[in-house]
């Protein structure tokens, strides 16, 4: 995310681009660039690399390229590989919505949860090539300023908070997972049958104790793609969860019985009640299932794909960038993602059935809460969830400079400040935060649409010149839907959300 100065001073005389890391040109170039309508790329001669990303035949533009002119494109040369790109993404996709998978199948069914998990992988992957095509015609490589050449100032804040809200969501729900696991760990590997009040049994210390000690160190490097190895591991740590799942299935009786019920966890005979209302004892898998607790599963799917924010920092640090390579990314991601989410839901549902819970760790503690596997398992989870935090962070305080510091270069101060504030407020909000549920519902039903369907479509209408694509034309009336689909699941998912919580039978307002 850092700015070379050469590459700087090459970029002001050549015109080309905004950069898109931590520092940018005086306002001036900024808005004598907004003016300059897209259609004029081709007359420019200072874009003729732009040109060339107009025609569709060319999307290798760059790597064809000399050496010296790829540094155009953005602030400075990527020099991650492709590899640690994919975990990077990967990461960034994996989040702790893997955990709630299970009970979205639950209350949606196998056959019903499989689509569901199709269009939206499909359409994340659509998406993505949406932001691509619109970055690379006028070369800038940060979702803020494509806002900002779609629309102006109002496209840069509406993105910058979109993605601001989108995140801090994310990260609070993996700080949420750290508190309300990690005290259960120790009390599990210790065997404290009845907690007295331990500091390190207390949640809240333990999450700023985590914050503290391993996130902000990794929030503070400088680029992305120094997390590459951090990501490697944490998605090694979810393949181990994957694993664990799948093996459990097999090692556990179906109308599974509880561990005892006044040893451990109160009211579990509470919750052995289908999410429903009426009780389910059979061991069938339901093929379709609509209830009350639909309307979350959809917010909870779309909040398991998205890695938008992060997809251009990712794309700027990727060694000799290119529109295509960066779409085998993105691709090689989700769909490795779409087999682990399926996998980890399929079992875990298949395990419960009815009896599943928004956290499925929770219920396998309820069969034998000292079982080894499981507390191995828990650990993994939350070292995975631990390291996607600093990954999260990245574009958010990316975005939080380009709406309050655009015009500023790198700077060490600023750079730490933010990363230190930032997990400040989000350490506040899990401490005091409602229930996980809560939290994906909400943020799912707003936030991701819009950086899933409406601003990728909506910036590629803007930024496509006229002359490649009339309005008319089948990729612009494409978007066009695209970004209609976004707005009717927005709708639809906050309606469902808002229903359920006033009818009074809500998980999220009730607690575990």
């Amino acid at each position: 995310m850092s700015e070379d100065k050469p590459a700087d001073t090459v970029e002001t005389a050549e015109g080309n681009a905004i950069p898109n890391g931590k520092g940018h040109e005086p306002g001036e170039e900024i808005t004598a660039l907004a003016i300059t309508p897209p259609a004029e790329a081709g007359e420019n001669p200072h874009r003729t690399e732009n040109a060339e990303a107009n025609l569709p035949e060319s999307q290798e533009f760059l790597s064809g390229m000399e050496e010296k002119k790829t540094t155009h494109f953005t602030d400075f040369e990527g020099k991650t590989s492709f590899g640690m790109s994919v975990f990077n993404l990967g990461n960034a996709i994996m989040g702790s919505g893997i955990l709630g998978l299970a009970y979205a199948m639950a209350n949606t069914g196998v056959v019903l949860f499989l689509v569901l998990l199709t269009v939206v992988a499909v359409l994340s992957s659509y998406s993505i090539h949406l932001l691509l095509k619109s970055s690379g015609i006028v070369g800038i490589r940060a979702y803020e300023q494509l806002g900002y050449r779609a629309f102006g100032t109002p496209g840069k804040m509406a993105a910058g908070i979109a993605i601001t809200l989108q995140n801090i969501g994310a990260m609070s729900s993996y700080l949420y997972i750290v508190k309300y696991e990690f005290p259960l760990v120790i009390q599990a590997f210790l065997r404290v049958d009845n907690p007295a009040g331990e500091w390190y049994l207390n949640g809240n210390y333990l999450v700023i104790i985590v914050s503290i000690s391993v996130i902000l160190p990794l929030a503070l490097m400088k680029q992305l793609g120094y997390l590459g190895y951090t990501s490697g591991f944490s998605l090694s740590c979810m393949v181990f969860f994957l694993i664990s799942v799948i093996y459990k299935k097999f090692n556990t009786p179906c109308p599974f019985t509880d561990f005892a019920f006044n040893s451990t966890t109160i009211g579990l005979n509470v919750s052995a009640m289908d999410p429903g209302g009426e009780p389910d004892p059979a061991c069938i898998p339901k093929m379709a299932n609509l209830n009350s607790q639909t309307a979350y599963t959809i917010p909870i799917l779309a909040f398991a794909f998205v890695c938008h924010p992060e997809v251009l920092p990712i794309y700027t640090e990727l060694r000799n960038p290119n529109k295509k390579k960066m779409q085998h990314v993105a691709n090689i991601s989700i769909a490795v993602m779409y087999g682990m989410y399926f996998l980890a839901a399929l079992f875990g549902y298949l395990t419960f059935y009815g009896e599943v819970e928004a956290e499925l760790l929770h219920t396998y503690s309820r069969i034998d809460p000292y079982d080894t596997l499981i507390l191995c398992v828990r650990v993994a989870v939350l070292t995975a969830v631990t390291l996607t935090v600093p990954i999260v962070l990245f574009p958010v305080r990316r975005a939080i400079q380009q709406m309050m510091f655009p015009n500023k270069t790198f700077n060490w101060p600023r750079h730490i400040a933010i990363a230190a504030v930032l997990l400040t407020f989000i350490n506040l909000l899990v401490i005091f935060a409602p229930n996980i549920l809560g939290i994906f519902g909400i943020i799912g039903a707003t936030s991701a649409p819009c950086l899933i369907f409406i601003f990728p479509a909506v910036f590629y209408i803007r930024i496509v010149p006229k002359e490649e694509e009339p309005m008319r034309s089948f990729p612009k009336i494409l978007a066009a839907c695209f970004a209609g689909i976004g707005f009717l699941f927005m709708i639809m998912s906050l309606s469902f959300i808002i229903i359920d919580w006033t009818s009074g039978n809500s998980k999220a307002s009730s607690g575990h």
